[in-house]
């Protein structure tokens, strides 16, 4: 279930802490007990499969039970994973553990409840590459469990000619497009910004498979985003025609509402991985002889 990569990090996660050695297990070894994670605030839950692995990798005999599903809601209170075994790998596992499990937990519930503004609308919450160097498989899962959805992973997944591309080479959208598709794997999908219409327009004419109309207000977007829609169907003229992703960025979550009602595809932020408050949680034991 778990990657190579995956259980590395987790190892190295690990070392970070434990160093050469818990220097404080000596009181504890022969002993065994039982221990679970408790939420001490309401959230939705992400990374408990990892607290699971990374208890295992300490350890391969702690017997771990998942109580509740990833993305699932928590309430205060609430007990979400049990564990037992030797007392030394519970205790030398718990800062890490929970660290992660916090961390994701709260990107995922700041995600859910920009999730929940566009319920109904059609429109989807994505992600960016804005993220914790090394952690990014990690938030960009945290994200997908609050709801939203996995825009680009990295620079290989899609191409994006951003401005400073163009300003660089100093060509225009459609030959920058046809060189990036010329040069990339197929298929390959290319997504334009554009910061004003003439911009927006030109790249729906090269044809564009995303226009990321980025720091443009809703009232404007009410008026562009209709007018992109027709220019793509003239443009292709085919029963696929229009089917380029409209995407609104550098938005300001607070007014979600007005975005969505513009008729975009998907909204993309930052905010959930890069403001969410870490969630409120706890483990606590009971040991045994």
């Amino acid at each position: 279930m778990f990657s190579p990569a995956i259980n590395r990090f987790l190892d190295a996660c690990l070392d970070e802490d434990i160093g050469r050695g818990d220097l404080t297990s000596a009181v504890l070894r022969g002993r065994r007990g039982s221990a679970y994670l408790i939420a001490k605030q309401s959230g939705v839950l992400c990374g408990a499969l990892l607290a699971q692995r990374i208890f295992q990798r300490l350890d391969s005999g702690i017997k771990a039970r998942l109580l509740v599903a990833e993305g699932s809601q928590l309430v205060e209170g609430q007990r979400f994973l049990e564990l037992e075994g030797p007392a030394t790998a519970l205790v030398a596992g718990e800062r890490t553990a929970l660290n992660l499990v916090m961390r994701l937990s709260g990107i995922a519930t700041a995600t859910a409840a920009l999730v929940a503004v566009l319920e109904g609308t059609g429109v989807k919450l994505a992600d960016t590459r804005k993220t914790s160097p090394g952690l990014r498989v990690f938030e960009k899962y945290a994200f997908q469990c609050g709801g939203g959805v996995n825009h680009r992973l990295g620079l290989d997944d899609a191409a994006m000619l951003k401005e400073n591309h163009l300003a660089w080479v100093g060509v225009d959208i459609e030959d920058a497009l046809k060189a990036v598709r010329n040069s990339a794997p197929w298929p390959i999908r290319v997504i334009v910004e554009a910061e004003t219409f003439e911009q927006a327009q030109e790249a729906v004419k090269a044809g564009a498979d995303g226009v990321l109309l980025d720091e443009i207000a809703p009232t404007d977007l009410k008026i562009l985003v209709p007018k992109l829609r027709k220019l793509a169907k003239i443009q292709n003229n085919s029963v696929k025609s229009g089917q380029v992703v409209l995407e609104a960025s550098g938005v300001d979550v607070r007014d979600l509402s007005a975005y969505a009602a513009t008729g975009i595809d998907m909204i993309s932020t930052s905010v959930p991985v890069t403001r969410s408050p870490w969630l409120d949680m706890s483990m606590r034991f009971d040991l045994s002889e």
